[in-house]
This record gives structure tokens, sequence and C-alpha cells, in this order.
């Protein structure tokens, strides 16, 4: 019997054991950080730029090799632009047309990637309709004199400051922080003069909009391991940054050894 009993003994322990150790391997998978890297597009500068291009986009975007694309677009706006590009390989919905890195990069390739898009802007057409219906209201005001001077003396600074560095639409040097600090000069500002103002539109408040929906995807897929690429216009980069970091559930990846492999 007491042979038999201390067999069991062991017998009991090694699956007590067994199962610890199931539990560790299934916790330590799901602590598995998803990684997540932001791409900063320049719009319609990708249909003329001789660098920086949508056939760059393309082999960059195939090298970084998502899990999920986190988009500018806005997820009311998806199912329509997706519909069409399955439809007849083309985009027809106006907001997504808007942007190169999406009908002529994103969704044709696609076809031979496995990544999800997710939609995750905050934009919607009232909002960007009173935006400019304020703005320019302000532009024409006696009143609003020298908001407006200061206005565009922080956007002339930017931009000098900017052409100054000799790096213009470098895709290397839009991936830096010295980019968003430039981009911040006249960002700030601004966002200073007008963020209450203009409501919905305003530049802190879009980028909250923009990042609640870039929250709400990282949310759903913590702890999941994947690729998660963010792709906006990189003026959005700096802002999605910092709140990023503040994140310890996510590895955030340099996009310079990605720019590394495909030149």
């Amino acid at each position: 019997m007491h042979v038999i009993r201390t067999l069991f003994i062991a017998l009991l322990l090694s699956m007590v054991f067994s199962f610890w150790s199931c539990q560790d391997t299934i916790t330590t998978e799901k602590k598995l950080n998803n990684e997540v890297l932001i791409l900063g597009t320049i719009h319609s500068g990708h249909l003329t730029d001789s660098v920086y291009n949508t056939a760059y986009l393309e082999k960059l975007i195939k090298e970084i090799n998502p899990d999920y694309i986190l988009s500018e677009i806005p997820p009311d706006r998806m199912k329509t632009a997706m519909d069409g590009f399955m439809r007849d390989d083309t985009i027809s919905e106006p907001r997504v047309m808007r942007f190169p890195e999406y009908t002529d990069v994103v969704f044709p390739i696609m076809k031979d990637m496995n990544f999800e898009i997710i939609p995750t802007a905050g934009w919607t057409r009232p909002m960007a309709r009173e935006r400019s219906e304020k703005l320019q209201a302000i532009s024409k005001s006696p009143d609003r004199k020298n908001e407006w001077k200061a206005y565009l003396a922080a956007n002339q600074k930017s931009d000098s400051t900017y052409e100054a560095t000799g790096k213009v639409n470098d895709p290397y040097f839009i991936h830096t922080d010295e980019y968003d600090r430039i981009q911040d000069i006249f960002l700030q500002e601004y966002n200073r003069l007008f963020n209450v103002e203009l409501g919905l539109g305003g530049w802190e408040n879009i980028n909250i909009a923009h990042y609640w929906h870039i929250e709400k995807a990282l949310e759903k897929h913590r702890y999941q391991g994947k690729r998660m690429l963010i792709i906006y216009g990189a003026g959005h980069k700096g802002w999605f940054m910092r709140e990023l970091r503040k994140r310890d559930d996510i590895t955030l990846l340099e996009m310079k050894p990605f720019l590394d492999a495909i030149n």
C-alpha cells in the first residue's frame, strides 16, 4: 500500500506541475506584446515625389509585413471603399480617394498579403465643413488680424525650418523625432489659437478622435503578438507617438530598419 500511495502522490504532483506549466505557457502566450509602428505619409505628394512615391510605399509596407493596418479611413467610409474595390478594383469613396497611399498601394497589395485594414480616422464631413468655414471667417475678421498673423507666421517658420534641413519628403527624416518637432512649431501654435473654437475639427480634438479609434484597436488585439502598422499623414505622427509611448503593452518599432532593407 505504501508503494501504491507513493506512486499515486507522485502521479498527482506530476499532474499538478504539468497543469501549472501549461498555465504558464498560456499566460506567456497571452502576454506577447504587439509590435506597433507609424508610417507617416505625404498624401498626394506620393504621386509626384521622386523618392517617396507610391512604388516606394509599396516596397516599404511589404517589408514591414503587418498583420493589421490602422488606417486614416473613417469607419463609416470603410464598407463603401471596400465594396467598390472588391467589385471593380477601384476606390470610388470620395474621402478615401484623396489618399493615394490607400487607393494605389494598401488596397491593391491587400490581395497578395495577409493583413486586415482597420478604419481609425475620426474625420467627418460636417466637422471638416465647420472647420473650413470657421477658419475662413477668422481669416477675414478685422478683429482677428493678430491671431491670423501669428498662425501664418508659425506656418511659415515650420515650412522654412523644414526646407532648411534639405530633407523635404525624405522618408528617413520624416520618421524622426526632429521632424515631429519641426511640425510642432506650426501645429502647437495652430492648436493654441484655434483648437477650442474649431470644435471637433481642432488639432488636439481631431487627434483625440483619431486616437480613440486607434486605442480601441490596440485594446481589441492586446497581447496577440501581432504587428500593427498605423498609416496617417506625417503631421499626426508626433501626437500619436507621445500617446503610444505611455503604453507598456506594445513594442514600438523604429522605421529605419525597414527603410534600410528596401534601399
